[in-house]
């Protein structure tokens, strides 16, 4: 078996529950909706001598081990950033890879209890088409935990769709593409930039940032619980 297999199979969280019963017990308030921006791929395989590509399919198990903790403590909701109609002019055989690891993480999914919905610029042929079916929120399983999954999105995409003359809903302005996420409370973004990088303008208007230092392929859980307890020191006022 090649490096790169062993690293795509291995599952990188193991006794979730033990370490969730540990870690959770003190958290007195947690976030409704949290959004990930999994930044990194692309350094992390030039770190471990793989050309850039590579690093995508190593983000697959990361982002399903992140769900499953998402779901053991109760989250509402969780918004994963895929791609961006900006990262659609890298290279060729790298948007081959982004692309693939956004399709083959709709299909992980597909296993699990989620209600999913896809946003993302559907006219461009940068949008894969494999994704179509899920740009109307589908229910697998038994459903529960609503996850949205950017894909060829692009801020300026978002916000130039034409007003409906109604402002907001469940604290997202309804005229946006993405009206059905709901604003987020918490971003956390791997890889140690800081910036939103076009991340839901709207949604993201009041919420905390929690910056990790590693590659997003070099996920822990401790990353997580870390920026849970984080969260709960900060003053959360909306502007009051």
């Amino acid at each position: 078996m090649s490096e790169m297999k062993k690293m795509i199979l291995d599952n990188p969280i193991k006794n979730t529950s033990r370490l969730i019963q540990n870690v959770a017990r003190p958290l007195k308030r947690l976030p409704n909706h949290i959004g990930i921006i999994p930044d990194g791929n692309r350094r992390w395989a030039e770190s471990k001598g793989f050309t850039k590509e590579k690093g995508y399919a190593l983000g697959l198990h990361p982002g399903l081990a992140l769900f499953r903790l998402f779901k053991e403590l109760n989250i509402q909701e969780l918004t994963f950033y895929g791609f961006t109609t900006d990262n659609t002019k890298r290279p060729t055989e790298q948007t081959k890879a982004f692309t693939k690891a956004c399709i083959q993480a709709v299909e992980l999914l597909k296993m699990e209890d989620a209600d999913l919905l896809v946003i993302g610029n559907t006219e461009s042929n940068m949008f894969p088409k494999e994704l179509l079916p899920f740009t109307t929120r589908k229910t697998f399983g038994k459903g529960g935990i609503k996850v949205n999954f950017l894909v060829n999105y692009g801020w300026e995409w978002d916000l130039n769709y034409p007003l409906n003359g109604n402002s907001a809903q469940n604290g997202s302005a309804t005229h946006l593409k993405s009206h059905e996420i709901s604003r987020m409370d918490l971003i956390i973004r791997w890889g140690g930039m800081t910036r939103l990088s076009g991340f839901l303008p709207v949604q993201s208007v009041y919420s905390d940032i929690y910056v990790v230092d590693e590659y997003w392929p070099d996920f822990k859980p401790e990353h997580f619980f870390q920026a849970l307890q984080w969260y709960q020191v900060q003053d959360i006022t909306l502007g009051g």
